[in-house]
């Protein structure tokens, strides 16, 4: 497996400040600030609409911010495409996969990246090695498959998932970005994939986690960057953040108070043989 290059102690892996992204008229992403640290999870929380996937495509080199700075390793940079971004040691993993069902799990561990021998006309894929370089890095994962040769169509969704983490892992991210890795699952699976996640920040990745979910947020989670609308609502570190407020805060907090005041339903009326009484005169209202 790939070691993580030494870092300057306190230097972000990746770190956006006042990042903005404009179509036209419409403000996709506006003043986003977050840091992402070798060894640490840092948690991207937002309702569908909040700016999660620009912000994603942004990291992942799909998309370039149009204000603010962009800096990895303290390098401030503008990553050109996605190939620009896994050069740099960025993966990002999203949320269809980009699997090929019908391939065995091997050849999807390799896809794009297939190592050859031989020369000339004699050059063909190296099979035997990508199946053993599978099932060794699956197994330094924790990820026990049965067969590598099976399609990846016949695996979980928590399975493909952990295949997909696993392959960034062996080929050098030092930062992995995992779109709602979660979304899909039941609670049992959520669970297999969080633990890959946690295995890939014990691995001395930086991990970058998009989530709607507060608990699966601070389970693992370093960092908390909260997204409303485009523009940031909050943020925090684990150690001054509860759940319980996370998930207020991802609710909707102040909002939230306001809308249930809204809502609480108004006193009954108090009545004298079944009339109503007036409150004001103390008696049955005409």
């Amino acid at each position: 497996m790939s070691t993580v290059a030494e870092q300057t102690p306190g230097t972000p892996l990746v770190q956006l400040d006042g990042v903005s992204k404009f179509y036209g008229n419409i403000k996709a992403l506006e003043g986003v600030s977050l840091e992402v640290h070798a060894g640490e999870i840092t948690c991207v929380l937002g309702d569908n609409g909040a700016g999660k996937s620009t912000l994603i495509k942004i990291i992942a080199g799909l998309h370039q911010h149009d204000a603010g700075t962009f800096r990895i390793e303290g390098e401030e940079t503008t990553l050109v495409n996605p190939r620009d971004a896994l050069d740099r040691g960025i993966a990002t993993v999203f949320q269809d996969l980009a699997v090929v069902p019908l391939m065995p799990v091997w050849r999807n561990f390799f896809l794009g990246s297939e190592p050859t021998r031989g020369r000339g006309p004699f050059r063909r894929l190296d099979v035997a090695y990508m199946r053993e370089t599978t099932r060794a890095e699956l197994l330094r994962m924790g990820i026990d498959l049965r067969d590598v040769d099976q399609p990846i169509g016949t695996l979980s969704g928590g399975e493909r998932q952990c295949v997909a983490i696993a392959r960034a892992v062996h080929f050098g991210a030092k930062v992995l970005v995992l779109d709602e890795p979660t979304a899909a699952l039941g609670v049992k699976q959520s669970g297999v994939v969080l633990k890959y996640v946690a295995a890939a920040r014990d691995a001395g990745l930086g991990v970058v986690l998009i989530t709607h979910n507060p608990h699966h947020a601070h389970l693992v989670g370093d960092r908390f960057v909260l997204l409303k609308r485009g523009a940031m609502s909050g943020s925090s570190t684990k150690q001054d953040t509860t759940l319980d407020e996370l998930t207020r805060q991802m609710a909707g907090g102040s909002e939230l108070d306001e809308l249930s005041h809204e809502l609480e339903r108004a006193p009954a009326p108090a009545r004298v043989g079944g009339h109503p009484v007036d409150p004001a005169a103390g008696k049955p209202a005409p």
